[in-house]
């Protein structure tokens, strides 16, 4: 047997992450024992044991007598560096099971702080698209994103507010540009919610959030700036190599 080390059970947990995240494992289903996944991973149950329980920690999965199962509704919000996978391997930013709503998308003059990051002129303007992702009646998250103004021409629909359009944007950008996202940044922030966020969200203006933003680009610069929210006592993670 390897000898676990302490990102090994990391790797464990990040595994059965994607796979309740992206919807392989679907809200109830029983995991295998702990025998069973010690030797399919080659570790001790202790190291299984520790993968498990960060993911009772983010909610995740929950256990009982009869074993360990996905939870029935995981209060867990989808980071932008997953979004990023799931685009990659499945052409959608929405996982499995998760629908959204778009409610606004438009030409705009953004704030200043947007046409910074897009290394724009005063008077610029920015392809603009607000939304609110769920799953059955949980609302996962909201979502502002932000694009140059020129791509509206090759990927009309940037500019369509139908919700059957939202999920393989990113790759219809990449594909109709010619781009890759060859660099990511995340940055999280707790805070309240402002009235349109709670609104979307269906909480009261002034709940703490986790609120943060993700910015895809490439060498010719920003492709995508993403705001985003989530709800109280949603949990978001990760893994990255340290």
């Amino acid at each position: 047997m390897a000898q676990a080390t302490p990102k090994t059970f990391q790797r464990i947990a990040g595994y059965y992450r994607e796979q309740i995240l992206t919807g392989e494992l679907k809200p109830g289903s029983k995991l295998p024992g702990h025998r069973e996944m010690a030797k399919k991973w080659g570790v001790a149950t202790a190291t299984i044991q520790n993968a498990l329980n960060q993911l009772t920690v983010e909610k995740l999965i929950r256990s009982s007598p009869r074993g360990t199962f996905v939870a029935d509704d995981p209060v867990a919000g989808i980071a932008a560096k997953d979004r990023l996978h799931r685009a990659r391997v499945a052409r959608s930013v929405l996982m499995e099971g998760e629908t959204s709503v778009v409610t606004a998308a438009a030409l705009v003059v953004p704030p200043l702080y947007v046409a910074e990051i897009f290394d724009l002129d005063h008077g610029d303007q920015v392809v603009r698209r607000e939304f609110t992702t769920g799953r059955g009646s949980t609302r996962l998250s909201f979502q502002v994103r932000w694009y140059p103004a020129h791509f509206a021409a090759s990927v009309p629909d940037l500019l369509s507010t139908n919700a059957g359009k939202n999920d393989d944007l990113t790759t219809k950008i990449l594909e109709a540009t010619g781009r890759s996202i060859t660099f990511a940044r995340d940055d999280m922030h707790g805070r309240e919610a402002d009235a349109r966020e709670a609104s979307a969200l269906g909480i009261k203006t002034g709940s703490a959030i986790l609120a943060g933003a993700h910015r895809w680009g490439d060498d010719e610069g920003v492709i995508e700036y993403g705001e985003w929210c989530l709800p109280p006592r949603m949990t978001i993670g990760y893994e990255y190599q340290p």
